[in-house]
């Protein structure tokens, strides 16, 4: 027999092997980063089509659209943040009330005389600085004091909202110090400050991410903190690390608010949890972490941004909006399970 007729005959030939049918072409697509990102643009250039066909020019000017960049760009900063903490297998459900906390600290009389003193830089050192102390507590609770995520973080919400509450004896504190407002409220080239900081903080959170010991650390965190820690990697500290970054992130987040609203309250941040979690979660970053993606969660927080102008435009009520919120939040978490499941992915 030759050579050639016992390549043919020999079982377990490659080329025996049946192709990959269309769904699972289909599925290993959607699977993939640029699948799920595909998805999101898709998801929002509907929205964005429903918006001209509802409310014509007033939702296709250019300046809508920078109003909703800059709606969009407070909580995008906050959700940035978050997508390192699901990645890294956590959750934090204090970022609204860490944010109003900042906000209020920032603008409290005392702060707001040595800002008038020296420079306005102390009004944001001071909202840096309450956010880092909040994610650091939320981050030693969960990783030294191995307190569940949800609950350490449900006690950080209530104790910095009670805290906000207290310092500013639940009273509007209006921003004086108009250096900051100046500043964070001006525009470069016709695009918002505001914007131009969420941008570069998306793009410095995309190469953390992907482009870093850093995040590889994160990712391996997320997916495995057993394996993790047996290759060397101090979970804990780790951990700890990720909640810190939220942290600033959230009293980054307070500045821009302030410049936004020229006044800090205990009020803000009504929710921004939610909305943060949810815009990440529909980016495809995986609630079990593991596995994150910050560009699906700039689309995720664009996405639920122009829905709520669209649904301001038209004059709907937000309990309409919450229904549409939410019914977007179910299916893309029953996207996810139907994707990792069909992919072979956890």
């Amino acid at each position: 027999m030759s050579a050639q007729t016992q390549a043919e005959q020999r079982p377990g030939d490659a080329a025996a092997a049946p192709p990959p049918g269309p769904a699972q072409r289909i599925g290993g697509l959607l699977a993939s980063p640029a699948g799920r990102n595909v998805g999101l643009v898709i998801a929002l250039l509907l929205l964005c089509l429903i918006g001209v066909a509802t409310a014509g020019d007033r939702f296709a000017s250019f300046d809508n659209m920078m109003t909703i960049l800059r709606l969009a760009s407070v909580i995008g900063v906050i959700s940035v943040g978050m997508t390192f903490v699901i990645t890294g297998g956590g959750i934090d459900l204090s970022v609204g009330a860490v944010m109003a906390l900042a906000s209020v600290w920032a603008t409290t009389l005392s702060t707001q005389q040595m800002a008038a003193d020296f420079h306005w830089i102390v009004m944001v050192t001071t909202a840096l600085m309450v956010g880092a102390g909040a994610g650091l507590i939320n981050g030693v609770l969960t990783a030294y004091g191995r307190m569940a995520p949800f609950i350490a973080t449900l006690a950080m919400m209530a104790a910095a909202r009670g805290l906000a509450e207290l310092i500013s004896d639940r009273q509007t504190q209006v921003v004086t110090e108009t250096g900051l407002v100046d500043f964070f409220g001006a525009e470069v080239a016709g695009i918002p400050v505001l914007v131009i900081i969420f941008a570069l903080t998306a793009a410095g959170g995309w190469v953390l991410l992907n482009r870093t010991t850093f995040g590889r650390r994160t990712l391996a965190v997320g997916g495995n903190p057993e394996a993790a820690r047996l290759a060397g990697i101090d979970v804990r500290r780790h951990t700890t690390i990720l909640y810190l970054l939220l942290g600033l992130a959230c009293g980054l987040a307070a500045v821009m608010l302030l410049a936004r609203t020229t006044a800090g309250t205990s009020t803000h941040g009504q929710l921004a949890e939610l909305d943060a979690i949810a815009a990440v979660v529909i980016g495809g970053t995986l609630l079990s972490g593991g596995r994150g993606t910050v560009v699906g969660t700039v689309f995720g927080v664009l996405i639920f941004t122009t829905l709520t102008n669209v649904f301001t435009l038209n004059n709907l009520d937000s309990s309409s909006q919450n229904v549409a919120k939410g019914a977007i939040i179910v299916a893309a978490v029953l996207l996810q399970q139907r994707v990792s499941s069909g992919s072979g992915r956890t």
